[in-house]
C-alpha cells in the first residue's frame, strides 16, 4: 500500500502461514489468542527492517531480529546511531513470561571528570562537550548485540549480523537525511582523517543516491561476529579506537574498554486504565515520568475534554515529571534514585492536588531547591515474534552524527553522550535540560537518558513503541499511550500531532498544526507560553515535525498483526507489505 507523501512506512508482517495472512477478514474469536500469526518489525529504515525478516527466515527469533536490526541501522543510519553509541533493549521472553532491561548505555571514560569540560572562566566548553574524543562515551552498543544474542537468541552473532556486514562491504544508497545532517555538521566532520576516510572517501560529501561503503566497518563487524564483544572492546579493534582517540588529545585506556559490561534492569511497570505498562528504569528518565504523568492523567477523562483543556493537564503532568527529573534522576549503580516514592500512585496524586484546572503554575513556583535534549537523531525499532516474544528498542550515537570522530581503521562513529551529563550543575546542555549532582559524571558512571522504549499490554492487544527526539521522546512515547488507550490504530497513533514541556524553559512547544490558533490563545489566557512554529503562524506551508515513532500492535481477539512507522520519516517510499512465503 502506498500514499502519495512518498514517506516510508517502514512496517513489514511476517505471515506464518496465507491462512494467517487473511486473519483479518476472519470472524475474531472471542478467546485471546496465545501466539501472534506472525512476526511484526517497524524501524526507520527499509534495509534495517529487512535486516530483521532475513534473520527470522534462518531460524531466529525476535531477539535475534532485534540484533540484526539494530546492527544494520548502525550501519545505514550513522546519523542517528551506531557501534560508537548505545541503547536500551526492553525484551519480553514469551516462553518464561519475562521481561528484561538490558542497559547498553554508554560510559564515563575515567578522564572524563567535570573540570575537564570547563574553559579557562569556568565555563562550560561545549566544543569539548559535543565534538571530538572528550564528547564521547565508552560505547555500549557492541556489548548489547552480544549479550542480546547470546542470552536470548536462537542464532549465532554471525548470522544475526551478515546483513549489517553484507550493508557496510557493499555499500547501500545515501538518503536525503544523510545528506543534509552531513552538510549540517561538515566543518566538524571533517576535522578528523578517520571521518574524512568514510564520508569523503570519494572525494566529495555523501549525495543522495550515491553508494555509501564502509569496507572499516564491515570488518569491525566481521570481528565483532567471530570474536563476540571482545573483538570490539579487547584486541586490534580496542587499540584503533584508543589511538583514533588519543591522536585528537583524548584519552581512554584498555582496561576501561575491557571492562565495560551492560546491566540487566528490572523495567518499571505501573497500571493506566486497563493497560500494563511496561517501560525504562533509570538510567533513563522515560519510565519514571510516565509513571507520573499517566496517574496524574488517570483521575480526568481526557476524551471528553476541550482540547485547550486536554492540552492544558497534559501539560502540567509533564511540568512535574520534567521537574523530577532535574533533580532526582540518574544511574542507579552511582546515586540513589528514589524511583518507588516518584512512581507511586499517592505521589502522584499529591503532584495532581497542585494542578489548577484552569490555570498554568509556573515553573519557577515549583520547588527549584536542588532537590532539570537528546538531538531527534537517534532511532528505534519496535518486533512482535511468531511466538509473543517483542522488543522495544532505541539506540543513539546523540547529536547528529554523535561526537563526528571516526578512529582510523575502525569505521567507527563515537557519540557524544558526556553532553548528556550535568557537566556544570545548573547549566543546561545542548538542547536545554539541566542538572545537579545526580546526574554528575565519574568514571563507569551511565549518563542520563530520554530514550524510553515501551510495551502496552491488556486482555486483548499488546503493543511495542518508541521514538527518537531527545527529551521529547518521553512526551512523545506518552501522547502514543493515551492514543492507544483512545483505541486508535498504530497507524492513528504515528501520526498524533504533538507537544511538549520540559518545566524550563517555562513554554509549550509545538509542532506545525499541532495546537491551532484558537487554542492557543486559550491555553495562553489560562497562562501559558505557546511556542507555534514560525511557518505554522506564517501559513508558509512548510512542515516543523519532531520524532520518528515505530509501533505494531498485537490484537490478541482478532490474531492480526499491524503496525506504523512515523509518516514524518523522510526516508523513501510509503509502503506496507503482507506476506505469507516470507
Amino acid at each position: 500500500m502506498r500514499n502519495g507523501s512518498g514517506l516510508l512506512l517502514l512496517v513489514l508482517l511476517l505471515c506464518a502461514n496465507s491462512a494467517s495472512a487473511s486473519a483479518a477478514e476472519a470472524t475474531p474469536t472471542l478467546v485471546a489468542a496465545k501466539q501472534p500469526p506472525g512476526t511484526a518489525i517497524a524501524s526507520a529504515h527499509a534495509l534495517a527492517t529487512e535486516a530483521g525478516f532475513e534473520t527470522i527466515r534462518a531460524g531466529g527469533n525476535a531477539f535475534d531480529a532485534a540484533v540484526a536490526v539494530s546492527a544494520a541501522l548502525s550501519v545505514v543510519e550513522p546519523i542517528s546511531s551506531g557501534l560508537g553509541g548505545g541503547g536500551f533493549f526492553l525484551l519480553h521472553d514469551a516462553r518464561n513470561q519475562r521481561d528484561v532491561f538490558v542497559d547498553a548505555r554508554e560510559t564515563a571514560p575515567i578522564a572524563a571528570t567535570p573540570e575537564a569540560y570547563l574553559d579557562e572562566d569556568g565555563e562550560l566548553d561545549r566544543d569539548l562537550a559535543t565534538n571530538g574524543p572528550w564528547a564521547a562515551g565508552i560505547p555500549g552498543l557492541p556489548a548489547g548485540l552480544d549479550h542480546i544474542a547470546s542470552r536470548y537468541g536462537r542464532l549465532p552473532l554471525e548470522t544475526s549480523l551478515a546483513p549489517a556486514i553484507r550493508l557496510a562491504r557493499e555499500g547501500f544508497p545515501v538518503y536525503a537525511r544523510l545528506e543534509r545532517g552531513y552538510a549540517r555538521r561538515r566543518e566538524v566532520m571533517e576535522r578528523y582523517p578517520g571521518t574524512r576516510a568514510v564520508f569523503l572517501a570519494d572525494g566529495d560529501p555523501p549525495t543522495e543516491g550515491e553508494i555509501l561503503r564502509q569496507p572499516d566497518l564491515a570488518r569491525t563487524l566481521e570481528r565483532l561476529a567471530e570474536h563476540g564483544a571482545d573483538g570490539f572492546y579487547r584486541g586490534e579493534v580496542a587499540e584503533k579506537l584508543r589511538a583514533g582517540v588519543a591522536a585528537e588529545g583524548g584519552r581512554w585506556t584498555a582496561e576501561e574498554l575491557a571492562a565495560y559490561r551492560v546491566r540487566e534492569r528490572e523495567p518499571l511497570r505501573f497500571g493506566y486504565h486497563d493497560w500494563e505498562i511496561v517501560t525504562a528504569p533509570p538510567p533513563s528518565s522515560g519510565g519514571v515520568a510516565l509513571a507520573q504523568m499517566l496517574q496524574i492523567l488517570e483521575a480526568w477523562d481526557l476524551s471528553t475534554l476541550d482540547a485547550a483543556s486536554r492540552i492544558h493537564l497534559t501539560v502540567e503532568a509533564m511540568r512535574r515529571a520534567f521537574r523530577d527529573r532535574t533533580f532526582y534522576l540518574g544511574d542507579p549503580d552511582f546515586v540513589e534514585v528514589p524511583v518507588e516514592l516518584l512512581t507511586h500512585p499517592a505521589y502522584a496524586a499529591g503532584l495532581r492536588a497542585t494542578i489548577h484546572p484552569e490555570r498554568a503554575t509556573p515553573s519557577q513556583l515549583l520547588s527549584g531547591e536542588p532537590t532539570p535534549l537528546e538531538d531527534e537523531h537517534t532511532t528505534h525499532f519496535s518486533i512482535i515474534d511468531s511466538e509473543g516474544n517483542r522488543a522495544s528498542v532505541t539506540q543513539t550515537v546523540n547529536l547528529t552524527f554523535g561526537s563526528g570522530l571516526v578512529p582510523p581503521g575502525t569505521g567507527v562513529l563515537l557519540n557524544n553522550e558526556m553532553d548528556d551529563f550535568a557537566l556544570k550543575p545548573g547549566t543546561p546542555n545542548a538542547f536545554g535540560v539541566m542538572g545537579y549532582a545526580a546526574n554528575a559524571p565519574e568514571p563507569g558512571k551511565r549518563m542520563l537518558s530520554s530514550m524510553t522504549p515501551t510495551f502496552m499490554v491488556s486482555d486483548d492487544r499488546v503493543a511495542v513503541l518508541g521514538t527518537p527526539g531527545g527529551s521529547r521522546i518521553i512526551t512523545m512515547v506518552l501522547l502514543g499511550i493515551l492514543g492507544f488507550d483512545e483505541d486508535l490504530d498504530p497507524q492513528q497513533v504515528a501520526a498524533l500531532p504533538r507537544f511538549h514541556h520540559q518545566w524550563m524553559p517555562d513554554a509549550i512547544s509545538a509542532e506545525s498544526n499541532a495546537i491551532d490558533a484558537d487554542v492557543a490563545a486559550k491555553l495562553e489566557t489560562m497562562g501559558h507560553t505557546v511556542k507555534r512554529p514560525p511557518d505554522t503562524v506564517s501559513g508558509s506551508g512548510s512542515s516543523h515535525t519532531w520524532g520518528n515513532l515505530q509501533t505494531v500492535q498485537w490484537d490478541r481477539v482478532g490474531n492480526t498483526l499491524s503496525g506504523a512507522s512515523d509518516p514524518r520519516s523522510p526516508v523513501g517510499e510509503a509502503d506496507v507489505e503482507l506476506s505469507a512465503d516470507r
